[in-house]
């Protein structure tokens, strides 16, 4: 791949090539220099072939959405078939001094680059503190030049995706358009997350929103925390709601899946699947990865080409 010239080592960039004349042309694809620190996504529970499939898929829309990206999947409790998130960073460390000693050799006068040499990105919806705490120690203990970012949500993308998914469970439909609701199986949504009381009150601004496009209220419990779930789904049928749904506030990977199905039995009601790979986990996993690097997306899509 050429190495684009103009912004700093790192930073997503614009591949000249011809543009198309018009008001109306696309904006120029971005690239990801060969320089560019990897994007590691730390994938939380225990590992399995179906939560490989899932980030795999997670790691291809985000390089679809930014060529040329180095993107890793690294696991809190990872073995010899699943590389844990500690030796993936370590192996990215050992890989670009490589290249640098490389390019050393063959007599090229580079200095060595600057900046993280990842970020890692968990794979959560909402705060979870102690697997953040596990993310935060498997990178202390790479001694990697790493940037941690925050997780994934609270964010719009997401209240879509929970749309989506309880339309998938025959608990919602929607507009085929524009994904809005015309009619609702559910008159009350139980938003599940695990966390504590910091993820329910992250999950509670996603759940705003869900509920804008439902036209019906939704309130987020802890799937973790006993009675959680039960009490909410007093309190949605005390103001009058009948027909209740629980959508998980969850990638998939944070919990054993049996935990959605007891909790959707006492709180008395049918449940949709988790997020999983929806496409716009990818596109938020590299969101937080371009916003690290200090360049958001939209704001790429202006910068002028070099």
């Amino acid at each position: 791949m050429s190495t684009p010239t103009g912004p700093a080592s790192g930073l997503p960039v614009r591949m000249p090539r011809p543009r198309q004349p018009g008001r109306h042309r696309r904006p120029e694809p971005l690239v990801a220099p060969e320089d560019a620190p990897a994007l590691v996504l730390a994938v939380p529970g225990t590992p399995s072939s179906a939560t490989r499939s899932l980030a795999d898929e997670v790691i291809s829309i985000a390089r679809s959405e930014l060529p040329g990206l180095d993107a890793r999947i690294g696991y809190l409790d990872g073995n010899e078939e699943f590389p844990s998130l500690t030796s993936v960073l370590a192996h990215a460390a050992e890989e670009r001094t490589a290249r640098f000693e490389q390019a050393r050799a063959a007599g090229m006068d580079i200095k060595e680059p600057d900046g993280p040499v990842a970020v890692v990105v968990p794979l959560l919806a909402g705060p979870d503190s102690s697997l953040l705490r596990q993310v935060r120690q498997a990178v202390m203990d790479s001694r990697v030049a790493a940037e941690l970012t925050d997780v994934l949500g609270p964010h719009p993308l997401l209240a879509e995706g929970l749309h989506v998914r309880l339309s998938e469970a025959g608990l919602a439909r929607a507009d085929r358009a524009r994904l809005f609701t015309v009619a609702t199986a559910a008159d009350g949504i139980i938003l599940a997350s695990v966390g504590g009381d910091e993820a329910v009150q992250a999950a509670g601004i996603t759940g705003m929103l869900l509920a804008a496009r439902l036209a019906v209220p939704v309130m987020a419990a802890a799937l973790d925390q006993e009675g959680s779930i039960a009490s909410v789904a007093e309190q949605l049928r005390g103001s009058g709601s009948q027909q209740l749904a629980l959508a998980p506030y969850l990638i998939g990977p944070e919990i054993d899946a049996s935990l959605i199905e007891e909790a959707a039995k006492e709180a008395g009601c049918s449940a949709a699947e988790a997020l999983g790979p929806y496409p716009a986990i990818g596109k938020l996993a590299l969101a937080k990865y371009t916003t690290a690097l200090g360049i958001a997306p939209q704001q790429a899509q202006s910068t002028p080409a070099h």
